[in-house]
C-alpha cells in the first residue's frame, strides 16, 4: 500500500554551527529536521513528536548524550527511536563502547564523513517508513477484518430473519388452511345434510321456524371465513405500506354499543355476557371501520380466552384522549409473553390450547391504533384474566404537509 510518510529527525548538539551543518547534510524531501541545543530541549521535543531517528552529540554541558539516551530508553514513548551518537573525542576514550551500552545503534566520530552520515540516515529513515507502512497495513487489515466480521454477523442475522420469515410463511399457510377448513367443512356438511333431507322429501327441517336458526348458523361460518380473509388482506396491505386511515367524525360510545350488540350471539355461544360502561356520547375523529375492527378484535379475544366468564368494556374520555378498556376473567398472559402477542402470528402456548386462530388480531389492532396516533397496552397475569387498554387521541395526528386527509402505514 503506497502511503506518504513524513519522517521527523532530531539532532542534538550544544553548538549552533554543528546543528546547521548537520541539518543541511541530512535535509531531504519528506523529512522534517528538529534542532535541540541541549538534552533538556531534546526531551521537550521528544514529548511532542514521533521521530524516525535521533543524532545526539555526546559531549554537552549539563546532561550529556549518554544520559539523554538512558532517559529515552527508559520511556515507552521514546525507547524505540534509533540513536546515532556523534563525538569529537578521540577513539582511545572508547566512547563508542559506552554509547552502545547506552542504547546507540551507531557511533560517528568528528569530523563527520558526509557520505557515511547521509547513507546511515537514509537507512534508518527507510526502516522507519517501512515500519510505519507495515503498521498502517496491519491496521488496515485489522479494520478490514473487523468490517468483514460485522458483515458476516449481518449476513447471519439476515439469514436468521429470512429463515424465520420462511417458517412464518409456512406456519401462516398451515394456519390459514386449518382455520378456513373448519367453517368450510361445516358449511359443506350442512349442505350435504340439507340435500339428503330434500332428496327424501323431508321438509320438516325447512319450516319457517327453523330457517332463521339455519341461516344464522350459515352466516356465522361465513363471517368467520370473511374475518380470516380480511385479516390476511390487512397484513398484506401493512407489508406494502398500503393500509389507509380515513378519519371522519365518530361517536365512539355509539360505535362501542353497536359492536357489543353484534357480538351478543357469539357471547351467548361462549357462555359469556358482555357489559358496556360508556358515556352518552364520546366524539372524536377516527376511521370508523378500523376502530370497529379494534373493538371487535379485543372483545372477540376476550370471549375466546375468557373461559365463559363475563367480559367488561369501559369507554371513557381521559383529557384529550378516548380510552377503551376490555377486561376478561380468563387464562391471562404471562409477563414474558405480553410484548410478543402484538407481533404477527404470535400466540402463547396457553392460547393455542384454548382456541384456534392466526395470531393476527392483536397485531392488526396495534397497527390501527398506532396509525391513529394512539397506543395499546395490556395488564395481565396467568389465571387472573387480562385487561387491554387502548388510548386514542380525539383528533388525528397532523399529517405531513404534502398529504391529504388519508394517511398510510
Amino acid at each position: 500500500m503506497n502511503i506518504d510518510i513524513e519522517s521527523k529527525l532530531l539532532i542534538v548538539d550544544d553548538l549552533p554551527e554543528n546543528l546547521l551543518a548537520l541539518e543541511a547534510l541530512i535535509r531531504a524531501p519528506g523529512r522534517l529536521v528538529y534542532r535541540a541545543d541541549s538534552a533538556d530541549a531534546a526531551l521537550a521535543l521528544l514529548l511532542e513528536h514521533e521521530f524516525a531517528l535521533a543524532i545526539v552529540d555526546v559531549q554537552m554541558p549539563g546532561m550529556n548524550g549518554f544520559e539523554l539516551a538512558e532517559l529515552m530508553r527508559g520511556t515507552e514513548r521514546t525507547r524505540h527511536i534509533p540513536i546515532i551518537f556523534v563525538s569529537a573525542a578521540g577513539r582511545e576514550l572508547n566512547y563508542a563502547f559506552q554509547g552502545y551500552e547506552s542504547g546507540a545503534v551507531d557511533f560517528l566520530h568528528k569530523p563527520l564523513d558526509p557520505h557515511a552520515v547521509v547513507s546511515k540516515v537514509n537507512v534508518f529513515v527507510d526502516l522507519y517508513q517501512h515500519r510505519k507502512a507495515l503498521r498502517h497495513e496491519m491496521e488496515s487489515l485489522a479494520a478490514a477484518h473487523k468490517k468483514q466480521e460485522e458483515l458476516v454477523q449481518q449476513l447471519q442475522q439476515t439469514q436468521h430473519e429470512l429463515e424465520r420469515a420462511v417458517r412464518m410463511r409456512d406456519d401462516f399457510m398451515s394456519m390459514v388452511s386449518h382455520e378456513l377448513r373448519t367453517p368450510l367443512n361445516t358449511l359443506y356438511l350442512e349442505a350435504q345434510l340439507r340435500q339428503l333431507h330434500l332428496s327424501k322429501g323431508n321438509l320438516a327441517n325447512f319450516t319457517p321456524e327453523r330457517l332463521p336458526t339455519m341461516i344464522e348458523r350459515d352466516q356465522r361460518q361465513i363471517r368467520n371465513m370473511v374475518r380470516l380473509i380480511d385479516d390476511m388482506l390487512d397484513v398484506t396491505r401493512m407489508r406494502r405500506d398500503a393500509l389507509s386511515i380515513k378519519t371522519t367524525p365518530v361517536d365512539l360510545a355509539t360505535l362501542a354499543q353497536a359492536v357489543v350488540e353484534s357480538l351478543r350471539h357469539q357471547a351467548e355461544a361462549a357462555g359469556s355476557v358482555i357489559t358496556l360502561a360508556a358515556p352518552a356520547e364520546l366524539r372524536g375523529e377516527w376511521d370508523e371501520f378500523r376502530i370497529e375492527q379494534v373493538l371487535t378484535n379485543l372483545l372477540t379475544n376476550a370471549l375466546r380466552y375468557g373461559g365463559g366468564k363475563p367480559v367488561e368494556m369501559v369507554v371513557q374520555q381521559v383529557g384529550n384522549t378516548a380510552q377503551v378498556a376490555v377486561r376478561d376473567q380468563g387464562i391471562g398472559i404471562a409477563p414474558e409473553d405480553q410484548g410478543r402477542i402484538f407481533e404477527q402470528f404470535e400466540r402463547t402456548d396457553d392460547s393455542r390450547k384454548h382456541a384456534a386462530g392466526l395470531g393476527l388480531g392483536l397485531y392488526i389492532t396495534r397497527k390501527i391504533v398506532t396509525l391513529h396516533g394512539g397506543q395499546i397496552s395490556v395488564e395481565s397475569a396467568p389465571g387472573e384474566g387480562s385487561r387491554f387498554v387502548v388510548d386514542l387521541p380525539l383528533q388525528p395526528p397532523a399529517p405531513p404537509a404534502d398529504t391529504q386527509k388519508e394517511t398510510h402505514l
